[in-house]
């Protein structure tokens, strides 16, 4: 089951004020930017986490799973929980990279 509308705009609601939120389609799921930074990843409407350090303590009793077939292991985000929700972001923004720019074909 993919991703509903709904579900991708209720997340980014619920991290909205954390900084400029954005979502990608990306092979029929989203990846959901905050300042151009790829943070969280939904997959059948379940939000997914990189599994990270900084994360280790806020995310202590969180659920894992895979995204999709062959993904590494996750964080599963429980968006009801904003508080939550926009701690995550804020431990992420300063340790997640920019995405590189793509370089541009010659032809």
């Amino acid at each position: 089951m993919a991703t509903t509308v709904d579900f991708i705009e209720y997340v980014c609601g619920q991290i909205a004020g954390t900084g400029i939120v954005r979502h990608r389609k990306m092979f029929g799921e989203y990846m959901v930017y905050v300042n151009d930074k790829p943070l969280l990843l939904v997959c059948d409407n379940t939000v997914f986490v990189k599994i990270l350090p900084c994360l280790d303590k806020l995310m202590s009793g969180a659920e894992k799973g895979h995204p999709y077939d062959g993904a590494k292991e996750h964080y599963v985000l429980d968006m009801d929980n904003i508080e939550l929700s926009r701690d995550v972001i804020a431990e992420l923004l300063p340790v997640t990279p920019l995405p590189k720019p793509r370089r541009k074909s010659a032809f």
